[in-house]
């Protein structure tokens, strides 16, 4: 089995806490050439932002809001920098001795924070792409209609592109480091869990997750199939073949949060390894919970105009992605912790 850290046995290694790295440690091509590209990958973005940030007008066309909103462009900016500088330490924490000695939710959290942010653009921009290049009109996120006012359309394919590139580099990282470190948190099927994995608590979680999850897919449906109330009138203005796309994919994400916490909670389907719903929980949960409170933060620079403003029925669709995603996290949470603690039980000596 090969490893992305150390020539020693994956047996050898603690599956969790401290990390005794030996004098040497080799990387493997593999996750070198994982690394430079994750953090390669990140340039053009925070090129753009420094230029921005820096007075530079590149890829901002005349009249566009970011002119008109110059301190609220460079916080936004700025914050956006610090985030995907963070990739970078990522990229660097995954791959190096020391990594092996950050704290498990220290490493966990910022990577599902990671996850949740560029799941939905890592499915919904090479979906884009296909739908106008079937012929559909753009919407959403391109460089189409109303959004030639806000960034060139060039901006969005450079950008969006090397976020698809981190997400699939980092992605590969974390798998390789997660498998070495806590592959046996995943091991088996959902029949062979024992008993003391889920309680009462944790099925009433995934039951309320599901009943406040019915609202916004009943809203994202609503807006899919060419629904309008509750819409601002510049998304309603702005809609092509890829807005009731994302629209769906939306809707997606939350049938995969709530689906792993179902699977997990009440084990129907035993025959499953337990890493596919654990897979399900952990992205859907984070496109929920993360890119949803994006979504609710951007509402806090919107313009004075009050048809680009989001409505009352967005925010509260927002809100209850939010609450989803992080009723599904603390399940998935509570699973991997009540895991662990049984493997270390299992490695005590009996008296």
């Amino acid at each position: 089995m090969t490893r992305s850290l150390s020539p020693k046995p994956l047996a050898s290694l603690p599956r969790d806490g401290a990390f005794a790295a030996p004098a040497r440690e080799v990387l493997e091509p593999r996750s070198r050439l994982l690394r430079f590209v994750a953090i390669g990958s990140c340039l053009p973005y925070l090129g753009l932002k420094i230029a921005w940030i820096a007075g530079s007008r590149i890829g901002i066309p005349d009249g566009s809001f970011l002119l008109k909103h110059r301190t609220e462009m460079v916080v936004t900016n700025g914050l956006t920098v610090l985030m995907d500088g963070a990739v970078i330490v990522l990229a660097l924490v995954l791959t190096r001795p020391w990594g092996r000695r950050v704290p498990a939710w220290l490493l966990a959290f910022p990577v599902w924070v990671a996850t949740g942010l560029l799941a939905p653009i890592m499915a919904g921009f090479p979906l884009q792409l296909l739908i106008r290049a079937l012929g559909g009109s753009g919407g959403r996120s391109g460089g189409d209609g109303g959004h030639e006012k806000f960034l060139d359309a060039w901006v969005f394919g450079v950008v969006y592109t090397g976020f698809i590139v981190q997400g699939l580099a980092l992605g590969a990282l974390f798998v390789l480091y997660a498998r070495d470190r806590w592959s046996h948190l995943w091991q088996g099927r959902v029949r062979e869990l024992p008993a003391g994995t889920i309680g009462a608590a944790q099925r009433a979680c995934a039951v309320a997750a599901a009943v406040i999850a019915l609202f916004p897919i009943v809203a994202h449906l609503f807006w899919a199939f060419g629904g309008t109330s509750g819409l601002s009138a510049k998304r309603v203005a702005d809609r092509g073949g890829d807005f009731y796309a994302l629209e769906a994919l939306d809707v997606v994400f939350l049938l995969a949060a709530v689906g792993g916490a179902c699977l997990l909670a009440f084990r129907r389907s035993g025959t499953l390894p337990v890493k596919l719903p654990l897979a399900l929980v952990w992205v859907g949960s984070g496109a929920q919970a993360c890119w949803s409170a994006w979504l609710s933060l951007a509402t806090l620079t919107q313009t004075d105009d009050l048809g680009d403003r989001t409505t009352q029925l967005m925010n509260l669709t927002y809100a209850g992605q939010m609450i989803t995603g992080m009723l599904v996290a603390a399940l998935g949470v509570h699973f991997l912790a009540e895991r662990s603690a049984s493997a270390r039980t299992a490695k005590q000596p009996s008296t």
